[in-house]
């Protein structure tokens, strides 16, 4: 649970060093987690070189790939898990892959999204994850890629990571054996970079003006958001570890796998 430096990668970090029942921690530099790679540059941020990424795991949409394509250290596997496929492909593009395009708007912001609309939205989409078909299979990826000892350091990453991403980390950890505590804050900690990195948006909304209720909804994670995902495995699965086994189809040997490789 380390922030890592770095001047091309936005809100990275690392789950190494996050505690765990029985006075176990994540082992480090294994599972790492970002916003979007599209200006990443290794010979210029040597923070990020340093960490030997061998597999990259993006859970953007197409559109967001095609405007910010990732750039992927030299001998990396990039895999693309479109989280969000099922409810692009409704005719209903998610809020959280179309934040910039929403806050140069702030009149159809508070159309949209005002009064509390764009909570109870995010709230939709989280319970999305575990429950779509491609949500699914981008978190069966997820954990089998970091049950293979052959994929080396995984990032895995999204647009602004907190959302798709932060879900991810999630069912990492409490698979690990992080209690509910460490969950969330593990979600919430990455809310200082997140704004910092969206500064200029959020400034340029409030003063077209934006409210910036709105603004903090769209940008930041609340606890609400994570409830409304756990909450959607309580509902169907009645424990993480149902949700992983029988909701993304992983079975015993690889969880087994997983815990042994990534706890220390």
């Amino acid at each position: 649970m380390t922030a890592i430096p770095s001047t091309t990668v936005a809100n990275l970090r690392d789950l190494g060093g996050t505690p765990l029942a029985g006075g176990r921690t994540v082992r480090e530099g294994l599972v790492l987690r970002s916003g979007q790679l599209d200006r990443l540059d290794l010979a210029a941020d040597p923070a990020v070189a340093a960490l030997g990424v061998r597999t990259v795991l993006d859970f953007r949409t197409g559109a967001e790939r095609d405007d910010h394509p990732d750039r992927v250290p030299e001998g990396a596997r990039l895999l693309v898990e479109d989280v969000l496929a099922d409810k692009m492909n409704s005719g209903r593009v998610p809020v959280a892959a179309q934040l910039k395009d929403i806050l140069a708007d702030p009149i159809k912001a508070e159309e949209h999204l005002g009064g509390g609309k764009a909570e109870a939205l995010f709230g939709d989409i989280y319970r999305s994850f575990v429950s779509s078909a491609s949500g699914q299979a981008a978190y069966r990826a997820l954990l089998t890629e970091l049950a293979d000892p052959e994929a080396g350091p995984l990032l895995f990453h999204c647009t602004a990571g907190k959302d798709r991403t932060g879900w991810g980390a999630t069912v990492v950890l409490a698979l690990l054996g992080a209690d509910d505590e460490t969950l969330m804050a593990e979600y919430l900690s990455v809310n200082p970079a997140v704004r910092q990195a969206f500064a200029p948006m959020i400034e340029g909304f409030t003063a077209a003006g934006g409210n910036p209720d709105i603004a903090l909804a769209l940008i930041g994670v609340v606890p609400a958001y994570l409830e409304a995902a756990l909450d959607e495995v309580s509902t169907r699965y009645g424990s993480m570890e149902k949700y992983v086994r029988e909701g993304l189809g992983i079975p015993d040997e690889s969880v087994d796998a997983l815990r042994a490789r990534l706890t220390a």
